[in-house]
């Protein structure tokens, strides 16, 4: 299975830092996740709870007339892990192809170093996010006809 490329660079970039960075380059991620746009914001009960998250963590996926995948995270800023690892799923997958996405392997994050920053409680809540994202795709696509 491969990545995209933006992924891919995310992945090395951590795997190739010391323990002290991988967890401040965490804590900016976490500043990079966009607000949810007016639509979401206005209608929550588009937004499906990742329940496995030990924080209240929401997610909304969309997918474009171009097949681009376009992710939407509600995390709080008091979760900082959880809510870095949307950040770092927003910039790695934002934009790419839903086939693309489907294709990045359930375990990604593992070759980044996170089990030795982050509790294997939050490691659980991060693949549970990822196969959320990834079933809201298959659904939508299925949907649709698109596969």
């Amino acid at each position: 299975m491969s990545m995209p490329d933006k992924l891919q660079m995310i992945v090395d970039q951590f795997a190739a830092a010391p323990r002290e960075l991988r967890v401040q380059a965490l804590l900016d991620y976490s500043r990079r996740v966009p607000p949810l746009p007016p639509k979401l914001a206005a209608d929550r009960s588009r937004l499906e709870q990742v329940h496995e998250c030990q924080t209240p963590f929401f997610l909304a996926t969309e997918i474009d007339d171009d097949g681009a995948v376009h992710l939407f995270f509600d995390c709080p800023p008091e979760a900082p892990t959880v809510r870095g690892f949307a950040g770092i799923l927003c910039e790695g997958l934002e934009g790419e192809s839903w086939q693309e996405v489907l294709a990045v392997p359930a375990d990604f994050y593992s070759g980044m170093g996170l089990q030795e920053v982050v509790s294997v409680l939050r490691l659980r809540g991060m693949g549970a996010i990822l196969a959320r994202l990834k079933r809201q795709i298959r659904e939508a696509t299925e949907s649709e006809g698109l596969e």
